[in-house]
């Protein structure tokens, strides 16, 4: 029996179907273009959450809103990491979603330990469980392939979801930037990728600004304590969330039931320094103490705005502060800001090696100090530093006239001044400068003690409590990216 044969005839084409199927093999489908997103979802590390991404889309009148299509989530990596393949080429925006199962875990990024309600406290460094409640939402550009999910990164895309065009790139990048000044994070911050907080020992090339970021996102875990309402992390999570979306604004010092904005930057304040006693790295001490400065300062603001006003802190972006990133003030929401004075780069692998601090930073000291000895028992690290800037060319130190008769015998006043150029012949402004470390010793060879000053504008210190002996002193510059400068000229005082 001979096959049937179906003869398709339109338009003057006779083709068989036996000829169409030859055809079609010839002519293989163009696959379907894909963009992949990747990034990382950190409070602290966020193992094995559902990730998904859609696209946002506007509709006829303007108003963007995540075109959501059936898919298998992807889980995050043991390190927080995800990718994701989104259909589509690689422009317009995306909204990311992570939620929790019961296979869900966080590693605890809060020394000495993250509380739980009803449960045991978890150590620094161990894996917790993450409640089913718990969620974060991130967006970003999909031609950068990067969005990141944190805490901070959740209340962006809150607050850009009050906007009149929905979650718009415009109300996306505005609520970021708002987000940004809010905790006093430089501009670009929330776009960085936030680092282990447990393992930054071996992290030397990481920058202050991402450490910043990533302990503003653990003061949210550093809140949670055994009363309500503030029992879980999603529940601190939850608090903040409801105030930005009902109001675009978080409360600044709180009634004692809502989270505030204090609460947060205080607990970020006390991560960074107690971090700073669990970390072996010089280096990564260092940058500690210049986001802890960052913190305090910041505190500092609120309360003066909370003294001036009993308000919330507003949608607006604006910011004037050149040191600590930024400090909101009533107005529209522009998302607008001046803050140029720290580093947006999103490389968190290597150090900066062209921002050295230059070492003029002379110590001098009124009454008996004397200047002699070298510096070569400078510590050696991996970050990129100045020479001692004892150069000719530099200027002398400006020293204050304190009596010495008003000092105690056993103490040594020391002033300088602050260096004006780094090691390349580049500015160096005074918003650039994190603060100072004093190093002295009975030893010009030993400089075993330190003080650290997270202040620029700081430009003397006292050392008192000092033994009978000779001691010798030195100092160092910090810079806001955490680069230090080499040692000063040692000086000396006989006590």
């Amino acid at each position: 029996m001979l096959p049937a044969v179906v003869l398709l005839s339109g338009c003057g084409l006779d083709i068989s179907s036996e000829e169409s199927t030859t055809a079609a093999q010839a002519a293989p489908a163009t696959p379907e273009p894909t963009v992949q997103i990747a990034g990382a979802a950190v409070k602290g590390i966020i193992q094995q959450g559902l990730v998904v991404a859609n696209r946002l889309i506007a509709d006829k009148d303007g108003y963007y809103a995540p075109q959501r299509q059936a898919a298998k989530p992807v889980l995050t990596a043991d390190d927080g990491s995800y990718t994701w393949q989104l259909r589509g080429k690689a422009e317009g925006w995306a909204l990311v979603e992570l939620s929790a199962d019961g296979g869900t875990r966080m590693i605890c990024d809060v020394v000495p330990q993250c509380d739980q309600a009803g449960a045991e406290p978890v150590p620094f460094g161990q894996v917790m469980p993450l409640d089913s409640n718990f969620s974060l939402l991130g967006a970003g550009d999909l031609r950068k392939e990067t969005v990141n999910l944190t805490p901070l990164t959740h209340l962006a895309v809150t607050l850009a979801e009050r906007s009149a065009d929905g979650l718009s790139p415009t109300a996306i990048s505005s609520a970021y930037t708002t987000v940004e000044n809010w905790f006093g994070l430089p501009a670009g911050a929330l776009r960085l990728t936030p680092p282990d907080l447990t393992n930054l020992n071996g992290m030397t090339g990481v920058t202050a600004d991402a450490i910043q970021v990533a302990i503003a996102n653990a003061a949210f875990l550093a809140l949670v304590n055994d009363n309500a309402p503030w029992d879980s992390i999603s529940a601190v999570l939850a608090d903040v969330t409801t105030q930005v979306s009902a109001t675009g604004q978080i409360s600044i010092t709180g009634d004692g039931t809502n989270v505030a904005l204090a609460d947060l930057v205080s607990a970020a304040a006390l991560q960074s320094s107690e971090l700073q006693n669990v970390v072996d790295s010089s280096v990564i001490s260092q940058k500690l103490v210049v986001v802890e400065y960052r913190n305090v300062q910041r505190f500092k603001t609120i309360a003066d705005v909370n003294e001036e006003s009993d308000t919330s802190v507003t949608d607006s972006g604006e910011t004037t502060d050149g040191t600590t990133g930024g400090d909101e003030t009533a107005g529209t929401d522009s998302g607008s800001t001046t803050d140029t004075s720290t580093d947006t780069s999103t490389d968190t692998s290597t150090g900066s090696t062209d921002e050295q601090v230059a070492g003029t930073t002379e110590p001098d000291t009124s009454g008996d100090v004397t200047s002699g000895g070298d510096t070569s028992s400078d510590t050696t690290t991996d970050e990129t530093v100045a020479d001692t800037g004892t150069d000719t060319e530099t200027s002398e130190p400006v020293t204050e006239t304190t009596p010495e008769e008003t000092l105690p015998a056993n103490s040594a006043l020391l002033s300088w001044t602050a260096p004006l150029t780094r090691e390349n012949g580049e500015s160096l402004a005074m918003g650039e400068i994190a603060g100072f470390e004093v190093v002295y010793g009975t030893s010009a060879e030993t400089l075993d003690q330190s003080l650290a000053i997270g202040d620029a504008s700081v430009d003397q210190l006292l050392v008192d409590e000092l033994t009978e002996g000779t001691w010798y002193f030195a100092i160092r510059t910090l810079d806001t990216d955490g680069n230090r400068s080499s040692l000063s000229e040692v000086v000396y005082k006989q006590i």
